[in-house]
């Protein structure tokens, strides 16, 4: 686990699922590095580029909140309460459905929207969202009026 994420967990805050960058979104920058390795090394900044996003990047799913934080020296986080989320999309292209990564889309109360960009099984993290949303869900159970009756 990220420590970002364990430093900030809330007090009866757990990890329900943790997920991760996918390494397939990151192959434009390992290709192009690749390319330009010969030329005075520029390849190396951008494998290094990839591999601090890889490494840096940290997704989760708390039974409170979405945490997700993206950098290393300069840092961006996506920090959403669960029940404030209304939706969430998932956007693949080709390449990200044969391997399976894509980007995320959380929407929340006010139509404030945090895209979470190449997450490995993006449909699993959806799938795992709805799941925690409905096991948080604190609805109250009605009782049928017949039950007031007798």
């Amino acid at each position: 686990m990220g420590s970002y994420i364990e430093s900030n967990l809330i007090k009866d805050e757990k990890v329900q699922y943790e997920g991760k960058t996918s390494i397939w979104s990151l192959l434009p920058k390992i290709l192009l590095g690749l390319i330009l390795l010969p030329f005075y090394g520029i390849g190396l900044i951008l494998w290094g580029a990839a591999a601090i996003t890889y490494y840096t990047t940290e997704l989760a799913i708390t039974n409170k909140r979405v945490i997700a934080k993206f950098g290393l020296i300069r840092r961006n986080t996506v920090e959403m309460n669960i029940s404030k989320v209304e939706s969430i999309q998932v956007d693949q292209s080709i390449l990200g459905r044969i391997f399976n990564f894509g980007s995320v889309l959380v929407s929340g109360a006010g139509d404030p929207k945090a895209p979470i960009p190449g997450i490995s099984h993006p449909l699993k993290f959806r799938k795992m969202f709805f799941e925690v949303q409905e096991g948080s869900s604190t609805a109250i159970p009605q009782t049928s009026p017949a039950a007031e009756v007798a």
